[in-house]
């Protein structure tokens, strides 16, 4: 079975391959092409590789190209993980917008709009050339935005595309932890929303809710990482828990003072931190799984660091520094290769989910998985405050889509200036503006 994943020079990749190297069932992936416009960084991603496979039999074999027709003719699976601009772009994307005093993060408010618009076209590209190339295969995305660019592919590819996410995972698990549940895997979780906008508002073990426990327990609410950063008394007055992005939202002003005052953005960080990592590893003799595993350890510890300090909840616990978007990928490949039937949360069309939202809009629920794909599990209405967030969100992803296929540039201004947070038109103009000087792949806006 081929697996070919764009964005194959990309640093989390050898997370993928490290979980295909575990698995040794027949139907397993057999072949990884690898995918990228960088042949020096498909150089350095395809040594980490060779090192993971060193004295694992039949690892699967690893081949690299900058021709993407080639990569993707004849793949069982499509594992598109790129970023269009590369993290300079994202830097820029977080620049430009607290410029403006608003949140630049990358899927999350103006940032998330200028990713969208520089990604939507060629994720759109990538999907008409799968259509005619690879028919038969399945697109996994984790491209961010991730709700948005599984969307705009689904246009072309209908429910072959899914999109993934491992921040529901993430949280599903650590409330398990919390919960004293000793197999995560049993617990059925119940999530739903937007990618990066969602809320977990039961967790039900052997039929019994026992969410209700937790929220009833001010000690224990507040020992994981969502309780330390949102606080025991908000979680208490949402009655769910909501996903960590969540914080960009009802934290916004603290959040973006925070961004402001640091150091370095995220963006600009991991741009340094990957240049160091990609510049080792020109040397033949560098250690390549070891200096991309310390690097890799790093990057974890960091994540959302402004945010716990901003709700001061100190440093990410141990448990919560190993990832685990790869695993979903993986369960997600062998529920549709071998049939094997499971439950995951992924980004899929609603169909008649949640009523609020039209049928082709893609939200993130709990879904059942088989041979013939990710099929969405009928859930509860959302609350009215979370009605409103996701579907303004939601508004704002369909001018982000329109703005692209249209090149329109007043469209592009009216994305941003309705998302709830930018207040302002005259912001989104100038926010416009800032984007389209700094990123050429905007230039199609009109």
């Amino acid at each position: 079975m081929k697996l070919t994943i764009l964005g194959g020079g990309g640093f989390r990749v050898p997370l993928v391959y490290g979980a295909l190297l575990q698995d040794h069932a027949e139907g397993r992936v057999t072949r990884v092409v690898l995918h990228d416009l960088d042949a020096g960084r498909l150089s350095a991603v395809t040594r980490v590789l060779a090192e993971q496979a060193a004295g694992v039999p039949d690892a699967p074999e690893v081949s690299a190209t900058t021709d993407l027709d080639e990569a993707l003719r004849g793949a069982d699976f499509v594992f598109s993980a790129i970023r269009v601009g590369g993290l300079e772009g994202r830097a820029n994307d977080e620049r430009v917008a607290l410029a403006e005093g608003v949140l630049g993060q990358e899927t999350v408010g103006a940032g998330g709009i200028a990713y969208g618009l520089r990604t939507v076209p060629v994720a759109v590209d990538i999907a008409r050339r799968v259509a005619r190339l690879a028919p038969d295969a399945w697109v996994i995305n984790f491209t961010n935005p991730a709700g948005l660019v599984t969307e705009a592919m689904s246009r072309h590819l209908g429910d072959r595309v899914i999109g993934i996410c491992d921040s529901p995972v993430g949280l599903g698990r650590r409330i398990a932890r919390v919960l004293g549940v000793e197999n995560p895997g049993e617990a059925w979780i119940d999530y739903v929303g937007l990618n990066h906008l969602g809320w977990v508002r039961g967790l039900r073990v052997a039929g019994r809710d026992e969410l209700p426990r937790l929220l009833a327990d001010p000690d224990l609410l507040g020992s994981f990482e969502e309780g330390k950063l949102f606080g025991t008394d908000w979680l208490r007055s949402l009655g769910a828990i909501p996903n960590e992005y969540l914080h960009y939202y009802y934290f916004n002003r603290e959040a973006v003072r925070a961004y402001q005052q640091a150091e370095k953005t995220r963006g600009a960080f991991l741009h340094d931190q990957q240049a160091r990592f990609y510049a080792e590893m020109k040397n033949p003799h560098a250690p390549a799984l070891t200096v991309w595993d310390r690097t890799r350890a790093e990057r974890e510890a960091t994540y959302m660091a402004e945010n716990r300090e901003t709700a001061g909840a100190g440093e990410r616990d141990e448990d919560d520094l190993s990832g685990g978007y790869e695993k979903v990928a993986l369960a997600l490949m062998r529920a549709i290769a071998r049939d094997e039937r499971t439950t995951l949360i992924l980004n899929v069309r609603n169909r008649r989910t949640l009523s609020v939202l039209d049928t082709e809009a893609v939200i993130e629920v709990p879904c059942l998985v088989d041979a013939n794909g990710a099929h969405p599990v009928t859930v509860d209405p959302l609350p009215d405050h979370a009605t409103g967030l996701v579907c303004a969100v939601k508004a704002v992803e369909r001018e982000v889509l329109a703005a692209a296929g249209s090149g329109s540039r007043a469209t592009a201004v009216k994305a941003f200036a309705l998302h709830p947070l930018v207040d302002s038109v005259n912001v989104a103009r100038r926010l416009v503006e800032g984007y389209t000087e700094v990123h050429p792949g905007l230039a199609y806006l009109r």
